[in-house]
């Protein structure tokens, strides 16, 4: 649904391209999965290859800044340069702060389990959600993704929400 007006080409392609930076969380999370399909279904394995393709154009900018910081600079030029900018479609505002929540929430998740990571016997419970964390972002990047490039908000319940009331 397009209630602020009609989205251009431009503005589709501008709106999917933040959600790069949750499917690198979402990968990030899903490494003991992507292994784990490699071994057991080989013929999955072009489609991880095509996930890191994707991927690494956020990896290398993440790199060029020292000591693990590329991804707090990009989070706080994305906030202030694109979702508080009035001059910007409140489409593209919309899917980047979207965005932005849910590589927030995969990142909290890892390391809420990276503090269980000490606790002996807590191994298969913490794959299992890193597994959840992995696929349940995967669908939502891939979803929001499909429904920007259509030129449609992705309706993903609470956090279109939480993105509705801050972007006005």
């Amino acid at each position: 649904m397009t209630w602020r007006g009609t989205t251009t080409t431009a503005d589709r392609l501008f709106a999917a391209l933040p959600y790069l930076l949750p499917l690198v969380s979402a990968v990030m999370a899903g490494q003991a999965f992507f292994l784990f399909i490699s071994d057991q279904l080989p013929i999955l394995t072009p489609v991880v290859g095509v996930l890191y393709l994707l991927i690494s154009p956020v990896v290398i900018l993440y790199s060029l800044v020292p000591g693990g910081f590329g991804s707090l600079i990009v989070f706080f030029l994305l906030l202030f340069l694109v979702v508080r900018n009035p001059n910007i479609s409140h489409f593209i505002r919309f899917n980047t702060l979207q965005a932005i929540l849910i590589g927030f929430m995969i990142s909290v998740g890892m390391l809420l389990l990276s503090l269980l990571g000490g606790i002996p016997g807590f191994n298969l419970l913490i794959e299992t959600f890193l597994n959840v964390l992995f696929l349940g972002g995967l669908a939502a990047v891939g979803y929001s993704i499909v429904r920007s490039l259509m030129g449609q908000y992705a309706e993903i319940p609470t956090i279109s929400e939480a993105v509705y009331m801050q972007v006005r």
